[in-house]
C-alpha cells in the first residue's frame, strides 16, 4: 500500500509528550511572532512536493509544544506553510534519500567536531527502527509525521550552528567583516526536492570545507592515540646527528604527511631535514631544517591543542562570504602576509608588518580606491605624545633632521618659537612629516576608507621584513613589495604605466591615484588555515583573540 493512500485514511494525531521532552533539548524559550508566506514558486519547485500532508494544525502545535527559539520556530513553520503542509522527507514511494544524506552528515559532525549538542534520542530511535524494519514502519503514519518533523527542526537548528557559527555577535571577538545573512530556506529545499539525491551544497566557502577535511585527519589521528612526545637534551638537531628522540620525531612528521617515507632510523637524514623545513614553513618558523627549541615546541603541541585550533578558526570561517569576489587582498594578521587573488586564484604573496600587541591591526574589510605616491604622513595625536615629543625636548633638532612639519590651524609654525619643556601630554598643535627618503610610510601608501585609521604603505624600515614574527607597527600594515602592489593595482590604467611610477616616485611631489573599480581588502585573523598548495597552516595567537574566541564554543 502507498504511503498516499495510508494518509488519506487517517487524520492528524497531535505528537505524544516523548517528542515534546526530547526534541531539541537544551534550546532557549523565546516567544514571538513572525508572518510566514505561503507557498512560492519562485523559492519552492511545487512538483517536487510530496503530495502527503500533515493536519494544518500539526506544525502549529509541534512549534508551541517544544521549547525551542522563535527564530528557530519561524523556520520549521516557514518550510511546511511554503509547502502547503506537505511532508519534506517523505512522498508516496516512502522516505526520500534526502533523509539518511542528511542524518549521515549529522552523524559525521557528531563525530568530526565531538559536539553532542545537535543529538537528539527520539531521532536517532525512529531513524533506527526505520532501518530496521522499512515496511512496518512506513504503516505507522504518527511515526512517519514525527520523524519528519523532527528531521526539519533538527536541520534548522544544524544549519543555523554549523553554516551560521555559534558565535551570534563577531564585532565582541574584534571582527567587523560583515557578515551576510544565509537563507537555510532554499538550503533545506534543494535538499528535500533534488530526485538526484544530490550531495547538500553547504552554505561555506572552500576555506572552510578545506580546513574541516583536516579535522577529520586529525581526529583519525588522536583516536588513534595522537602525537609522539619528542624529548631531546640537545639543543639543535640537524643533519649527520644520531639520536634516539628521531624515532618519534620521524614518526609525528609521517602523521602530519611533512615527511613521505619512515625509514625508522635515529639518523637525521636530509630526507629528514626537508620535512623539517616543510613542518616550520607550515607554522611560520624560520626554515632552516634544524629540530630547535622553536621547531620542537610547536611539534609538541598536544593533538586536543591543534582540533580545538581547528574548530576556532572554522567558527571564523563561518562568518566570511561563501563566495568571495574574483579578484581581492587578503592580508592575514597572524601569518604576516598579504595575498593577491585574480579571478579567484592567488596570484602572489608578499611579506607585511602588522600592529603589535598594544597597538592591534583591525580586523575589517575596506575597499582600496587609492594609491598616493610620496604621502605626507599625518602624524597620530598618540605618537606625538609619547614618541614625538620626548624626542624634541632631548634634541631640539629632531623636527628638522626628520623632516617633520607642525601646524596651528592650517598655518605651518617656526617650532623654534615653541616652549616644548612645557608640554607634557597633549599638544595643541598638528604634525606631519613630508614627503622623501625618512619618511615613516616610504613613498606609497594604498587607502580603502575605513573608520580604523588603517592602511596600508611603504616603509624605510625593510629589515623587519626578515623577521620570523613582524608585529611592530603602530596598526598600520606595512608591504614588502609595494612597488609590485602598486604596478598590479595599476595594471589595466593606460595613464600610469611602471615607467611613470617610477619617475613619480624620483620626485618628493605627492600624487594621487585613483583605483577604477575599487578593489576589496580583507584584513582577517586566521592561526589554523590550509593554503592554496593544499598544506595545513598553524600561527601562534598573536592578539589572544583564540583564547576568547574558544569561551564562546567551547565554554569556559
Amino acid at each position: 500500500m502507498k504511503l498516499s493512500t495510508i494518509f488519506s485514511k487517517a487524520g492528524f494525531a497531535l505528537l505524544s509528550c516523548l517528542i515534546v521532552s526530547s526534541i531539541l533539548s537544551g534550546c532557549n524559550k523565546n516567544k514571538g511572532n513572525r508572518k510566514t508566506s505561503s507557498s512560492d514558486s519562485s523559492i519552492y519547485s511545487s512538483q517536487n512536493f510530496s503530495g502527503l500532508t500533515l493536519d494544518s494544525e500539526a506544525v502549529t502545535s509541534f512549534v508551541k509544544e517544544n521549547s525551542i527559539t522563535t527564530n528557530l520556530s519561524n523556520e520549521v513553520v516557514e518550510f511546511y506553510t511554503k509547502r502547503n503542509n506537505q511532508l519534506g522527507w517523505f512522498n508516496q514511494s516512502g522516505m526520500t534519500c534526502a533523509a539518511p544524506n542528511f542524518y549521515n552528515q549529522l552523524q559525521n559532525y557528531t563525530r568530526d567536531f565531538a559536539d553532542n549538542s545537535l543529538k537528539n534520542v527520539y531521532l536517532d530511535t525512529l531513524m533506527r527502527e526505520f532501518n530496521t524494519d522499512e515496511k512496518r514502519f512506513l504503516t505507522d503514519i504518527k511515526k512517519i509525521q514525527q520523524l519528519d518533523l523532527l528531521l526539519t527542526a533538527t536541520f534548522f537548528k544544524y544549519a543555523q550552528k554549523v553554516y551560521g557559527g555559534t558565535t551570534k555577535k563577531a564585532s565582541d571577538l574584534e571582527w567587523f567583516i560583515p557578515r551576510k545573512k544565509k537563507n537555510y530556506q532554499i538550503l533545506i529545499d534543494s535538499l528535500v526536492s533534488s530526485a538526484l539525491c544530490e550531495k547538500l551544497q553547504e552554505p561555506v566557502n572552500q576555506y572552510y570545507i578545506r580546513l574541516r577535511e583536516q579535522l577529520k585527519l586529525y581526529r583519525v589521528i588522536q583516536r588513534k592515540g595522537g602525537f609522539p612526545t619528542i624529548i631531546t637534551r640537545k639543543k639543535s638537531l640537524s643533519v649527520g646527528n644520531n639520536d634516539s628522540c628521531l624515532l618519534n620525531a620521524k614518526k609525528y612528521l609521517y602523521l602530519t604527511n611533512d615527511l613521505k617515507i619512515n625509514d625508522n632510523s635515529i639518523i637525521y637524514t636530509d630526507t629528514l631535514a626537508n620535512a623539517v623545513i616543510n613542518f616550520q614553513r607550515r607554522m611560520g618558523l624560520s626554515e632552516n631544517g634544524k629540530l630547535n627549541k622553536e621547531t620542537l615546541n610547536e611539534i609538541n603541541k598536544p593533538i586536543e591543542f591543534r582540533i580545538q585550533q581547528m574548530m576556532i578558526n572554522m567558527e571564523r570561517l563561518r562568518w566570511i562570504p561563501v563566495e568571495m569576489e574574483k579578484d581581492y587582498l587578503l592580508i592575514n594578521i597572524p601569518e604576516y602576509r598579504l595575498h593577491v587573488f585574480e579571478n579567484g586564484k592567488q596570484l602572489w604573496t608578499t611579506n607585511v608588518v602588522v600592529g603589535d600587541e598594544v597597538k592591534q591591526t583591525s580586523i575589517f574589510k575596506g575597499d582600496l580606491s587609492q594609491i598616493i605616491l610620496n604621502p605626507y604622513w599625518g602624524i597620530p595625536v598618540s605618537i606625538v605624545q609619547n614618541e614625538i615629543l620626548p624626542h624634541i625636548k632631548r634634541n631640539a633638532n629632531y623636527l628638522a633632521n626628520n623632516d617633520i612639519e607642525v601646524f596651528s590651524g592650517e598655518k605651518e609654525i617656526n617650532p623654534s618659537t615653541v616652549n616644548w619643556g612645557s608640554y607634557e601630554g597633549n599638544v595643541p598643535f598638528n604634525f606631519r612629516q613630508k614627503p622623501g627618503k625618512n619618511n615613516a610610510l616610504g613613498k606609497m601608501k594604498f587607502m580603502f576608507p575605513n573608520n580604523y585609521h588603517i592602511y596600508l604603505h611603504d616603509t624605510p624600515s625593510k629589515r623587519l621584513f626578515n623577521e620570523t614574527n613582524r608585529a611592530f607597527s603602530h596598526g598600520c600594515i606595512r608591504v614588502e613589495n609595494p612597488k609590485k602592489l602598486a604596478n598590479y593595482l595599476l595594471r589595466n590604467d593606460p595613464k600610469w604605466n611602471p615607467a611613470k611610477v617610477d619617475d613619480v616616485l624620483l620626485t618628493d611631489k605627492q600624487i594621487g591615484i585613483n583605483i577604477k573599480p575599487t578593489i576589496p581588502v580583507y584584513i582577517t585573523y586566521f592561526t589554523a588555515w590550509v593554503d592554496v598548495n593544499g598544506q595545513l597552516n598553524f600561527r601562534n595567537d598573536l592578539y589572544d583573540l583564540d583564547k576568547k574566541l574558544s569561551k564562546e564554543v567551547f565554554g569556559d
